[in-house]
């Protein structure tokens, strides 16, 4: 049997994840990139989406990012995000309704409410990346 990776996502508020994994996949800024045991050493900077990883009993598993930074050594992943989620802990209803508010900052903002914008505009992003994750089972 293969050796496994450790896989450990971490908040400012709480431990997420900590398991053994076979594979891991994460959104890099630069790209989505996959980890194995015995990986070569490096940090990342992450962007908003899933990190999704295989656990050591086969099963396919998903977490929420927004942001943060990933660490791979050769027998660990360590995330370090500025929130995340497990995809059963995701609410559906509540990621819908942050997606209509959203939409409707979006649509309401003016040239001078740049502010504003970008911050409806991140605010979509976050609630459509759980809501894939949510469908996408």
């Amino acid at each position: 049997m293969a050796k496994n990776i450790r896989i450990e996502v971490v908040t400012p508020e709480k431990e997420v994840v900590s398991e053994e994994a076979q594979i891991v996949m994460a959104p890099g800024t630069l790209g989505e990139f996959g980890v194995l045991v015995g990986h070569t050493p490096f940090l990342t900077t992450l962007k908003t989406g899933a990190i999704k990883y295989t656990d050591e009993s086969g099963k396919d598993r998903a977490v929420f990012v927004s942001g943060g930074f990933a660490e791979a050594l050769p027998d660990k992943v360590t995330v370090l995000a500025e929130s995340a989620e497990r995809r059963k802990d995701i609410d559906l209803q509540r990621a819908k309704q942050s997606l209509e508010r959203a939409e409707k900052r979006i649509g309401a903002a003016g040239a001078e409410d740049e502010v504003d914008y970008v911050r409806a505009k991140a605010a979509m992003e976050r609630a459509l990346h759980r809501i894939r994750l949510i469908e996408d089972v």
